[in-house]
């Protein structure tokens, strides 16, 4: 069973896929290829664009021969979603959920839920080691312990089905990823997301091989159930918000491969100077700042020393809803300024310092003064009183004018957060 081949559809440059040729590559890579099988279908929750309720029926349909099918949410970390934000999610109404799609378990992982996992290996800290090279540091810990959902065990087949985006932990984002940290134990959601702030956004967001994500293949190759993917690269298109570039089903690691080589070339702006500043306004599916951040992340690499990013978020009002207690204490801040008081950090979950050391950015802390490369600004509805505390530059929402940003240094960039900028080369 399964697609040793990639089944791959790529449109020309700044087209994309019609739907007649998605639903040939869907039928073409997935029909017949599991037939009386069980598989558990993995997809993202709602802060990843992707179009499920175009995929959803296709899917379903191209693997109406398959014994059961089963689709998980591959949470990672984020909140539960109800069972009326999944129909909404799939494009399904309860009505359809309870006749037509009745034999489709909708499931959610839990992490924090250890009956919920299973320990499938190890990735030993020698290993650990060799994969981060020169940053590895002391507080990437020992051994890691490989946990991951136990119900991959009750299925045959493991079809992920997710979109690939330039990415602040990994590089680039899909495949395996929605194994680690998608449907993973804590551990290696903090081991990896660690190791990729230890290297700085500046120097993994957009390059295709990194440790994390040989991190996350090594683990991958521990999961006894095999393993499809069909990876997608999406792009706006006009009107078309979750239209397709790229479409590719088959081995995890060569389908996703071909769909970062796509992404690098649809989802990065090339700029011909750095900015002074930029107001990014993350798109509304982010609900926290927890994964709002991006509209800092996908922007960092475009702004010079000493410029200054300003998170505009007027409907944002929530750090994060699982991990807001532990930010509240982290703060955000440069990667050396924890490095440097291990000892007043080392409590605080690894994810957590990674979130709060990517959005704050590069920079510095010698001598007890910390140093930032750039002005980070929140102009949320996040109080001033609290964004002071996180350590973050305040400004009044109400403030600003998006047309000022207009002039020469200067961007605005609305629906932020999947588009990565750069500097081209001189």
């Amino acid at each position: 069973m399964g697609a040793p081949m990639v089944i791959a559809q790529q449109a020309a440059p700044g087209q994309v896929l019609t739907n007649v040729v998605i639903r040939e590559t869907v039928y073409t890579g997935l029909a017949g290829k599991f037939t009386g099988a069980k598989v558990l279908a993995l997809i993202p929750d709602h802060t990843r664009t992707i179009p499920l309720p175009t995929l959803f029926p296709l899917i379903v349909d191209a693997l109406r021969d398959t014994r059961q099918l089963d689709f998980m949410v591959a949470l990672g970390t984020h909140l539960p979603m109800t069972d009326d934000a999944i129909h909404h999610l799939l494009g399904i109404t309860a009505g359809q959920r309870a006749t037509l799609y009745k034999h489709i378990g909708l499931l959610n992982h839990d992490w924090q839920n250890s009956d919920a996992l299973v320990e499938i290996g190890t990735i030993t800290q020698d290993e650990v080691k060799a994969l981060a090279g020169d940053v590895w540091h002391p507080s990437l810990g020992g051994d890691v312990p490989i946990r991951i959902n136990r119900r991959i065990r009750d299925y045959d087949h493991i079809l992920i089905i997710g979109p690939t985006f330039p990415h602040e932990v990994i590089g680039f984002s899909g495949g395996a990823k929605y194994l680690f940290p998608g449907i993973s134990g804590a551990e290696m959601i903090n081991v990896t997301h660690w190791l990729g702030a230890l290297m700085t956004i500046l120097n993994i967001i957009g390059i295709k091989d990194t440790p994390v994500r040989r991190m996350v293949h090594s683990a991958a190759a521990l999961v006894p159930t095999p393993i499809t993917l069909l990876s997608l690269v999406v792009v706006s298109h006009g009107e078309q918000k979750d239209a397709l570039a790229g479409l590719f089903i088959g081995d995890h690691e060569r389908a996703w491969s071909a769909a970062a080589d796509l992404s690098s070339e649809r989802h990065i702006t090339w700029l011909d100077q750095p900015l002074d500043r930029v107001l990014s306004y993350p798109h509304t599916m982010y609900d926290e700042l927890w994964t709002a951040a991006k509209a800092m992340y996908k922007l960092d690499p475009a702004v010079r020393d000493g410029g200054e990013i300003i998170v505009y978020a007027p409907h944002l009002a929530t750090v994060s809803h699982v991990h807001g207690q532990s930010i509240f204490e982290a703060g955000y801040h440069v990667r050396d300024y924890y490095l440097q008081q291990w000892e007043r950090f080392k409590h605080i979950p690894l994810g957590v310092l990674a979130h709060g050391t990517h959005l704050r950015g590069s920079g510095t802390f010698v001598n007890g003064v910390e140093h930032g490369r750039i002005q980070v600004t929140l102009a949320t509805a996040i109080s001033r009183a609290d964004t002071e505390r996180l350590a973050l530059g305040y400004a009044d929402p109400a403030s600003i004018d998006p047309h000022d940003f207009e002039g020469d240094g200067q961007l605005y960039v609305p629906k932020s957060g999947e588009m990565l900028y750069r500097v081209r080369p001189t």
